[in-house]
This record gives C-alpha cells, structure tokens and sequence, in this order.
C-alpha cells in the first residue's frame, strides 16, 4: 500500500482545515443530481463559488449519502499525451483520507494506456476537497486527460468500466476558460472594458456555446483556435461519460445529453480596487442534465 497523497500545491488555493472549508461551501446549491458536470479550478476565492455549483449539482439533495466514485478528470495536457492518474490509495484533504478506487483507476489505466501522475497541478488538487464535502462516503477517481478528442472516447470507455466492475460513478471535469492579458500572452483586443466584454460576450461565450451543443470537435477546435479554454480534454471526458451513460439507459436516450451552464464569471469580478486588471481568466460550471 503506498501512502496517502498528500497536498501539493501551496496554501492559498483552498481553505486548509474542514471548518473553513464548510463554512465557504455551506449553502451551496445547484438543480440536480447530474451525472456529470465541469467546474473551473482556480484558486477558490477566485472560482471556488463557480465550482461548488458544478459540485453541488452532481451531489443533489442527498449527496452526502451516496457510496459510488466520483472521476475529477483534470487537464494541463497537450493533446497526444496520455492519461494520467494518482497512484497512491488515498488523498489527504481537509477532512481526512479520501478512499481512491484503485480497481477502477487500474482497470480505465489499461485500457487508456495511462500513466502516473506524479507532479503538483491545481486541475484536479482544488475540487478534490469539494468531492470530499459534499460526497463524505465515496471513493475518488483522479485523473487527468489531454486536450485531443481521444478524451471523449475515454470518458465513454470510464463508463463502460464503471458498468463492468459494477460501480455507481459521477463526473467532475475541471477547466478554466480564456486566460486574458500579458500574463498570459494573449491579449487580441488591448486591456480594459472593450478586453474584458470580448473575453465574456465573444471568445467565452463561443466556447459555452460549444459545450452546450455537445459538438466534441468543436469543443476541442474553439478551445484550441481561440485560446478560450485551458484543459478541454476534461470537459469532452465529462461528455464522453455522459453521451455513454445516457446510451445505457433503458430506454436508451436519443443523442448526448445536453449541458447546462450553471453559472459564468470571470477573475476580473473579485479585482479589490474596482478597476479592470489587465490580466483575468473566465470561469463556467456546466451540468450535463
């Protein structure tokens, strides 16, 4: 048995002790349960209210007594890498050891040709403690997938292994949207309102547009065209698992499931002075009713 994971990342993304960490997410509440959903993850006090509505819609009303595994499926990958999951038996989070579900990662670990994920990234860390609140008696998948649509075939084939070894799984892919400014290189309309506006109304708002339609593709193609997403491989494994638990159904439904944007905003929203910093990020939390 190898020892639990522990944090990686400094403090500062996420509350550090479980009474803080109620207290942020108390309250929290979205239209559910779903299957699957998709939450930003930046540091909570820019995105954490963004995402525990993706997380409070895959838990519903009665969340807190559900025993399945919940797959975070996070990103930061080129496409053509390969998937990559926590080795370990347990994370540690604010609460205590979460349990992973080592059969499930191994059996989805060799039909992907996944590896180890063995460095510190924010993708699946920061919405890890969320899972553990709202989801007390579960088990955790921790993965990370590329951004090519091999992602999307990967989250149906997570459903099908979920089906063979008889497990009760749920979804929480993990995304930020554009990252705007000289932070990041990427600034096509200048700085402040006009920038801000064409990050929310235009480049964003296409890449929602995408998600909602259930377009692989063009999920993929907005993402990479537009710099308007940073791990797009996460949200087509989160459709991916939603398009094949839908098929599973009797009577199987028609299509892919279609997402619902649960909430938007962007960094820029929680800038102390008022003014429009030259640099931001967007946020959306999705739901695949």
């Amino acid at each position: 048995m190898k020892k639990p994971r522990k944090p990686r990342l400094p403090p500062g993304w996420y509350p550090q002790n479980p009474e803080a960490v109620k207290a942020f997410l108390d309250g929290a509440a979205a239209p559910g349960p779903v299957c699957a959903a998709a939450a930003p993850h930046a540091g909570w006090y820019y995105s954490g209210e963004i995402a525990a509505k993706a997380a409070a819609a895959l838990a519903g009303p009665s969340g807190g007594g559900w025993e399945g595994t919940v797959a975070v499926i996070g990103g930061h990958l080129p496409g053509g890498s390969r998937p990559l999951f926590a080795a370990e038996d347990a994370v540690i989070t604010p609460f205590g050891e979460l349990e992973l579900d080592t059969a499930l990662r191994d059996a989805l670990a060799r039909k992907t040709g996944g590896g180890e994920d063995t460095g510190a990234d924010n993708t699946v860390e920061v919405l890890v403690p969320m899972v553990h609140f709202f989801f007390p008696r579960a088990r955790l998948l921790w993965v990370r997938f590329p951004a090519d649509v091999s992602s999307f075939e990967a989250g149906k084939t997570l459903a099908l292994a979920a089906a063979a070894l008889k497990r009760e799984v749920k979804v929480l892919g993990s995304t930020d949207l554009t990252h705007y400014g000289a932070n990041y290189g990427f600034a096509p309309r200048g700085f402040g309102k006009n920038a801000l506006e064409w990050v929310k109304n235009v480049n964003d708002r296409r890449f929602i547009e995408a998600v909602t339609g259930g377009d692989p593709g063009e999920i993929l193609a907005r993402a990479e065209r537009e710099h308007s997403a940073c791990s797009a491989g996460a949200v087509l494994g989160a459709l991916g698992f939603a398009a094949e638990s839908a098929a599973g159904k009797v009577p199987p439904l028609p299509g892919i499931p279609s997402a619902r944007l649960l909430a938007y905003e962007t960094s820029a929203a929680r800038a102390v002075t008022g003014e429009i910093p030259d640099s931001f990020v967007g946020y959306a939390a999705f739901a695949w009713i």
